[in-house]
């Protein structure tokens, strides 16, 4: 036995580090897989459109992306991905030639070369407390000229050289008192504004000289109102605050060494008004916008302080930052929504009623609002100014406007997404209408002409470009419809945006996409967000009138307390059939094993209350449910009171309305793991749908051992409270894993281990009767991973030949999940190298191909990879295909990876390159 299980965790290994035969060759790279590169959702931007040089664009993402863009056509020249733990905070460009970052809280600043992405220089900023983190790169850095950036961060100003990364001068703040709001240097001057909040109702400026770093002057006034929010600065040397209360603007003007405050109340500003009023974030020269629930008010500030509204818009606006164009005259874009489209309009910053730009682009509705726009300006041929937009929008995509047209998109939502699962594509037969799915007549008559201008050598290179993607387009591995083999499908993702992708596993091209409204901010829900996707109705192929669809579930905003939202959405016209606002809360999804007459899944949806409620909420579902409801039990792992219960229904919801479809729990075992020695980290099951091919196991010496082989079996990884935290983070001594077996359905406990002198984080896997898990060694000072198999024992004896004969075995005693089981375990433990994000099991159509763990490594690949990275990587996905040697593989987190894999190689099927 223990040999078998090293020759297993020997392949494990084998397959961690090499390429094995049936790895790909350079020449087949991309015939059977696919890799896309993402960025995220845009925070900043920064143009560089130099006359030398290619035109670009760097930005910085929520997913912690550094990225270079082509603003011609939105490819990415260079990207970096820092990691979760290593926020971008602010990013700029120095000197024409360093892309400048400030990154961890303001814990780094880092120096990129513009060209090509190469990392130049580093600097590690220490302070005496943490704090606000502002990066300030002065407009008048030179080519190669040795200036000063500056960076708030820490409670401390440093003065760092932008050519060698040197912290040139520092200066420590006052830690518990002074709130950094923002800092300046004036055009031309070699003074420096700190300014900031001192306690709740001072205002304090420090100015600073540049070159030395020695404080000049410190000024403080103080404000009885107090203030709240954050600061609009609209010039040098005057900003707008709201007072402590919200109901009053106030101007605070620091010229020459004199603080002063003027206050204005809202209501005289904006008249009748209603909600909570914001002051934007857009940096606007002389100006700052506010914004209510109903309207965004543009107001000016006046040389003496005074505000004096300037335009009221009553319908959603975005701005951007002022920009200079021409020496002494600053502009900045007003994007609006209104028909199919946006309205943009860029306006002289000191003159409101002047438009330098009005154009309407139209757009498609299922990109919601814009989030946020940028903008940059270019000389036309005729020497006039024109400008061209970069927006963000709400479902996280990314468009370059320019000339009333849309000049190139991103779907950048794909680097955040959350769930997948799969869809079945249409049957090729006479009756199904692929033409719904795959193009529209206009569409098909297109092709047709173009084709023929292509046949007749009519076409423009533009058109024969077209016709080579309609040629790809409507290839073997890139149709929709199913093949007999079972590579194609549909890949349905949902992402943090609330967006639903339906991508085609044959070129991971995007099908369709849907920005669903009930996970868009309204009224009845203030934050939604989603948590996952899972199949809802899958029709036999005989069913040809009904198309699958998926359940979509998400809440109304972050945390267990939120009402739940519920959507349908058909896998085949990407169109939403019915959304739901639900009345309780989602603590837990359970798909049972039941579907109705249309084949819809029934699902049971826990509240945080324990109640239990059943969907579809139909006479047919229920009569159903009724009919198994003493057979249905769940668990639930509640990790921060470590604590695992086993749960099954008691009745219907006593409640003032009656409900049928809500049933109330019951517990029925529980595990309490006590709190000072143990916190529990990982509980991992088998996949619901997983097929086990044979119970029977050969082992080394020709024995038969027969795998414990359960639904309801839970692996359950728990560690020493001090241990919880990073690796190092406590000694060995203190440090212990203890890793458990459970029945989910009586409790009980069939397996037990401790390894001493560990800890996580612990990625396991659970398949079949074996779980492979890994963790670090604080003793041996290195990762490893263990495996254990779990058989029963209580069929052992039907080993013996006679009593099969005489009948006297137990191979057709039925197997309850009541009954004690006489179980046996085998464990190994072993030494891996590598760090690890995520471990799974290749899973095949009837479970008889060898299986596989593929690994994610910290360095976000694998063989299966190639040389390619899956950046970010947060989950792979494996789905049997019908071909039982192959099973496909989706990996994601900021890239995204498909291919095919064939365990036992494809013994079932002659392979493209066979001679």
């Amino acid at each position: 036995m223990a040999m078998a299980i090293r020759n297993f965790l020997t392949l494990l290994l084998l397959l961690s580090l090499t390429s094995l035969s049936f790895s790909l060759y350079e020449d087949q790279v991309g015939l059977m897989d696919w890799h896309q590169q993402y960025i995220g959702k845009v925070k900043h931007a920064v143009f560089h459109t130099q006359k030398t040089g290619r035109k670009r664009v760097v930005v910085s993402t929520e997913e912690n992306v550094i990225a270079s863009l082509d603003l011609r056509h939105g490819e990415i020249f260079w990207r970096h991905v820092p990691g979760t733990n290593d926020t971008i905070d602010g990013i700029e460009i120095a000197m024409g030639k360093y892309v400048i970052t400030l990154q961890s809280d303001g814990s780094f600043v880092r120096a990129w070369n513009l060209a090509d992405g190469q990392m130049v220089w580093e600097s590690f900023l220490q302070g005496p407390s943490p704090s606000k983190s502002l990066l300030v790169v002065p407009t008048s850095l030179k080519v190669d000229k040795d200036n000063m950036i500056f960076v708030f961060s820490k409670g401390s100003l440093h003065a760092i050289s932008s050519i060698h990364g040197e912290v040139i001068w520092k200066m420590d703040f006052p830690a518990e008192s002074f709130k950094v709001q923002d800092v300046i240097q004036p055009t031309g001057s070699d003074t420096i504004h700190v300014i900031g909040f001192a306690g709740s109702s001072h205002f304090d400026v420090y100015r600073i000289n540049a070159k030395s770093g020695e404080l000049i002057k410190h000024e403080s006034g103080a404000f009885s109102s107090g203030f709240s929010g954050e600061i609009s600065l609209v010039s040098s040397d005057t900003a707008v605050v709201l007072d402590s209360t919200g109901s009053i603007a106030v101007t605070i003007r620091f010229p020459h060494g004199e603080i002063s405050f003027q206050q204005t109340y809202i209501s005289v500003l904006l008249g009748d008004f209603s909600g909570p009023v914001v002051i934007l974030p857009a940096k606007l020269a002389g100006m700052f916008a506010m914004r209510t629930d109903k309207l965004t008010a543009f107001t000016r500030v006046t040389s003496d302080g005074k505000l004096v509204v300037v335009d009221k818009i009553n319908q959603a606006a975005v701005v951007s930052d002022s920009l200079q164009f021409v020496e002494g005259q600053e502009a900045f874009a007003l994007v609006q929504h209104g028909g199919n489209g946006v309205h943009i309009t860029v306006k002289l910053a000191d003159d409101w009623n002047n438009d330098l730009l009005k154009e309407e682009i139209k757009m498609d509705q299922h990109r919601g609002l814009v989030h946020k726009v940028f903008i940059n300006n270019y000389i036309r041929t005729d020497r006039t100014y024109g400008f061209r937009a970069l927006i963000v929008m709400e479902d996280h995509s990314l468009l370059l406007l320019q000339q009333g047209e849309i000049v190139w998109r991103r779907e950048d939502s794909l680097a955040s997404i959350i769930s997948v699962t799969t869809s079945e594509l249409p049957v090729a037969k006479e009756g199904v209408s692929v033409a719904k799915v795959e193009q529209n007549l206009f569409e098909w008559l297109q092709g047709h002409v173009l084709k023929l201008k292509g046949t007749l050598m009519l076409a423009s290179p533009e058109e024969i470009v077209a016709i080579q993607a309609m040629r790809l387009k409507s290839s073997g591995k890139s149709k929709m419809t199913r093949d007999h083999n079972g590579f194609r499908k549909l890949l349905i993702v949902l992402t943090r945006a609330g967006k639903v992708f339906a991508l085609h596993t044959g070129d991971g091209r995007v099908v369709w996409s849907l920005l669903l409204n009930s996970l868009r901010q309204s009224e009845v829900c203030e934050d939604p967000v989603g948590l996952n996707v899972y199949q809802w109705q899958v029709p036999h192929h005989h069913a040809m009138d009904e198309n699958p669809s998926v359940l979509v579930v998400g809440r109304c905003r972050q945390g267990s307390d939120a009402p739940g939202v519920l959507s349908f959405v058909d896998t085949y016209t990407g169109k939403e059939i019915n959304s739901l606002t639900l009345a309780h809360t989602v603590a837990q999804v359970i798909r049972l094993p039941f579907t109705d007459s249309t084949e819809q899944r029934l699902h049971l949806l826990v509240d945080t209350g324990g109640q239990a409620h059943l969907y579809p909420k139909t006479a047919e579902a229920i009569d159903i449910f009724q009919h198994e409801f003493s057979n249905i039990y769940w668990y639930s792992v509640d990790a921060d009171n470590g604590v695992i219960r086993g749960l099954a229904l008691k009745s219907n919801c006593i409640a003032e309305v009656a409900d049928e479809y809500c049933f109330d729990s019951r517990e029925i075992w529980s595990i309490v793991f006590p709190s000072e020695s143990e916190k529990i980290i990982t509980a991992v099951t088998r996949k619901s749908n997983e097929v086990v091919h044979t119970q029977a196991k050969v082992i080394a010496d020709q024995d038969v051992m027969y795998k414990y082989l359960s639904k309801n079996l839970l692996f359950v990884a728990t560690v020493t409270p001090k241990a919880s935290g990073p690796i190092g983070s406590a000694t060995p001594e203190e440090s212990s894993l203890v890793v458990y077996l459970v029945d989910t359905i009586t409790g009980r406990i069939l397996h037990r281990m401790t390894h001493h002198g560990s800890q996580g984080p612990v990625h396991a896997v659970l398949s079949e009767n074996w779980v492979v898990y890994h963790y670090f060694s604080l003793r041996a000072h290195r990762y490893e991973m263990s495996v254990t198999e779990i058989y029963d024992q209580s069929r052992a004896d039907n080993k013996d030949v006679w009593k099969l004969i005489l009948g006297k075995h137990n191979l057709t005693t039925p197997i309850s999940s009541y009954s004690r089981p006489e179980v046996t375990t085998r464990s190994q433990s072993y030494f891996f190298t590598h760090s690890v994000k995520a471990i799974v099991v290749t899973s095949t159509a009837k479970g008889i191909t060898s299986k596989q763990l593929l690994i994610g490594t910290i360095g976000d690949q694998s063989y299966v990879t190639h040389n390619l990275k899956v950046e970010g990587l947060r989950g792979v996905l494996t789905v049997p295909a019908k071909l039982e040697s192959t099973t496909l593989i989706f990996s994601y987190g900021v890239d995204l990876f498909f291919t095919r894999l064939a365990p036992s190689k494809t013994y079932d099927s002659l392979t493209e390159d066979f001679n």
